[in-house]
């Protein structure tokens, strides 16, 4: 099993969030975490991505559904990229390509949170 890490960088008023490893039940708090402390410090805009995700667990799902609605009322947004494809089967039989918007890039988000300014 790889050891899960995020690494967290900015990008402007976005925050991108570089996830390694496995997400799963026990590497989720981490990624929750995260994302509690990014509302706190109104870090809003955040851009997760995915090159270096090698699985998602359901529980590392059930993180994002926890804070979109949150993040959404705020101003702000989720965004997904750079997925490996069996990492996007995942989120993709789940239904969450209709709930969040998933980009081949970083730069591909980022541009799309800019167009909705």
């Amino acid at each position: 099993m790889s050891a899960f890490r995020i690494q967290q960088r900015a990008k402007s008023q976005y925050t991108i969030l570089e996830l390694h490893g496995e997400l799963d039940a026990h590497t989720s708090p981490q990624l929750e975490d995260m994302l509690q402390n990014l509302i706190k410090e109104d870090r809003i805009k955040i851009i997760v991505n995915c090159q270096n995700l090698d699985y998602i667990a359901s529980a590392g799902l059930g993180v994002f559904m926890a804070y979109i609605e949150d993040l959404r009322q705020r101003g702000g947004d989720i965004k997904l990229s750079n997925m490996k494809p069996r990492v996007f089967n995942v989120f993709d039989l789940l239904g969450f390509p209709t709930l969040y918007d998933i980009f081949e890039t970083e730069d591909q988000a980022i541009h799309q949170f800019s167009a909705m300014n």
